[in-house]
């Protein structure tokens, strides 16, 4: 397992926590996922068979820019 945390710079509110928790989180192989809204950062666990891409892509479909 894997555990990594992405700064997201356009996180600043509730919505935009649901929103990327709930993409990445249908992601298959994806232990954890956690939005911090005041450090705007997503922190996730996930399996060996997950690609880092796969969890930026998800994010960026919902509108967020990955620093």
């Amino acid at each position: 397992m894997t555990t990594t945390t992405l700064s997201v710079p356009d996180i600043s509110c509730g919505h935009c926590k649901s929103s990327i928790e709930g993409a990445v989180g249908e992601l298959f192989g994806i232990d954890s996922v956690e939005v911090s809204i005041e450090a705007k950062t997503v922190a996730v666990s996930f399996g060996d068979d997950v690609k880092l891409e796969a969890i930026v892509e998800a994010i960026e479909e919902q509108g967020y820019e990955v620093a």
